[in-house]
């Protein structure tokens, strides 16, 4: 049962940061989930395609954490970690994710302001020209979220390995 405790504790902060993350970017640019997403939300609306969206892309990042860090948490004779004990941990990682995304957002930004980077091919032509810089705002801020999810995630497992072998 205390498995289950992490694995809904970090699908339940995985899926509340996708919202989060989603209504803030579909607010700089809402053709980045109407074009560059495929239709499953009949609507324009930014919170609408936010909360659906945000849900839809997070949930399964926030199932395989917790599934792992529920591996690496319980099992064997070394002292256990409960999901409380990792909620400073997630948040941490949360937080992380939050803060380098905003900051390859902004960078997106000014690159693709200054004809730096730019959108090519059929996605070029789809998107109006006068949304491409911030399609690529929102472009460089999610890449860069799940970027962190996986390298901050790593690293998490990991420390939470070794948290039980000094405990």
């Amino acid at each position: 049962m205390r498995a289950i405790e992490i694995i809904l504790l970090c699908i339940a902060a995985a899926v509340v940061y996708g919202i989060v993350h989603d209504q803030v970017t579909a607010r700089v640019c809402v053709e980045y989930f109407t074009i560059g997403h495929y239709p499953l939300f009949d609507t324009n609306d930014p919170t609408l395609l936010g909360i659906g969206w945000g849900i839809i892309a997070t949930w399964w990042v926030g199932l395989l954490l917790g599934i792992v860090l529920a591996i690496v948490s319980r099992p064997g004779s070394r002292p256990k970690r409960s999901a409380g004990s990792l909620v400073r941990p997630v948040t941490l990682l949360l937080c992380w994710m939050a803060l380098l995304s905003a900051a390859a957002g902004i960078v997106g930004w000014q690159l693709a302001r200054h004809g730096v980077v730019w959108l090519v091919g059929p996605m070029a032509e789809a998107v109006p020209s006068d949304k491409h810089v911030p399609f690529i705002t929102d472009l460089w801020a999610h890449v860069t979220s799940y970027l962190v999810a996986l390298i901050g995630g790593v690293i998490l497992i990991v420390r939470v390995w070794r948290s039980r072998s000094r405990a």
